[in-house]
């Protein structure tokens, strides 16, 4: 839950942003200086690029929690008990323990995006949240394929 206020709050923070930037690069674009003019323009594009990267960030996020609310309806997410931190955090040394187990799975069944998405809760509880979301992609790539048509 607290992921989801957290998702919202940049939401509404980001539109604030767009609104305010909007503002002065229309005044910039209309002041007639060439130098006004140019950072009016650069002040339009500077938000379409951060709107791009927060709606690309938001798709991935419902992508991967629906993979894994359907993992989860199939009873295929890991099961492993692992020690947590009083902040929710796993214990590093307990995610590490299971790490080779889905590393194997995937070696094993590289088209299995399943697999893929058990190694991305492996990665992301052994701390390494660029893996973890390199292999959720991946996970979300190959189950667009392997939907039945």
């Amino acid at each position: 839950m607290s992921a989801r206020i957290g998702v919202a709050v940049m939401a509404v923070l980001l539109a604030l942003y767009v609104v305010l930037v909007a503002q002065r690069a229309w005044l910039l674009l209309t002041s007639g200086d060439p130098v006004g003019v140019t950072m009016g323009a650069a002040l339009v594009v500077l938000p379409l690029i951060a709107t791009w990267a927060i709606g690309r960030e938001l798709w991935f996020g419902v992508r991967a929690q629906r993979l894994g609310e359907r993992l989860g309806a199939e009873g295929g997410l890991p099961e492993e008990e692992v020690s947590v931190r009083p902040s929710g955090r796993a214990v590093r040394a307990d995610a590490d323990a299971l790490f080779p187990r889905y590393r194997a799975e995937v070696e094993a069944h590289p088209d299995d995006w399943r697999a893929w998405y058990r190694l991305g809760v492996a990665y992301d509880a052994s701390g390494d949240r660029r893996r973890a979301r390199d292999a959720v992609r991946r996970a979300i790539r190959l189950e667009r394929t392997d939907r039945p048509a």
